[in-house]
Formats: structure tokens, C-alpha cells, sequence
């Protein structure tokens, strides 16, 4: 399965890091990985491969807790839902 998870907040040095030990902790494949600075504010979207079989609601727990202790909004959707809800 494919996701979606996007990362937003202020930039602050270990943000990446942090997200990609997470995803690496987890066993998730980060696909593809865009990110930039705009001002001072840090965003990232990544496309990642799950296990079928990981618990997702649990994923999307541990990744909520990251972005809290590293200070940014983690968000986390299945590819299928994103691409619905981003459909013109």
C-alpha cells in the first residue's frame, strides 16, 4: 500500500532526520521525497510504501508523536484517499 505523508512547520535542523529514522524504525520505503523552504517554514511530502499488513492507525500515532517532539503537523493518508480528495 502507498501513502501520503506531508510535514509542516518551522525549519529547525533534524527535521528530516527525524521523519526518515521514524519511517526506517517502522520498516517503511520512503518512494519519492520532495521538500522545501518557503520564509522560514519547513515543508516536506513524501510517497511511501507500506506493508499491507503494518496497522496504519498506529503509524499514523507514531509519526503524530514525532512531529510533536520535533515540533511540525505529520500528516499521513492512504495514496487513494489523497488522490480523491485532491481530484479537480
Amino acid at each position: 500500500m502507498r501513502a501520503i505523508l506531508t510535514v509542516i512547520g518551522k525549519d529547525k535542523v533534524g527535521i528530516i532526520a527525524g521523519v526518515s529514522q521514524k519511517l526506517a524504525e517502522l520498516n517503511i520505503n520512503i518512494v519519492d521525497v520532495t521538500q522545501t523552504i518557503m520564509q522560514e517554514y519547513f515543508t516536506m511530502m513524501m510517497v511511501l510504501e507500506l506493508n499491507p499488513q503494518l496497522d496504519f492507525e498506529n503509524t499514523r500515532q507514531a509519526l503524530t508523536q514525532v512531529g510533536t517532539d520535533l515540533g511540525v503537523k505529520i500528516n499521513i493518508q492512504n495514496e487513494e484517499i489523497f488522490e480523491a480528495m485532491h481530484k479537480l
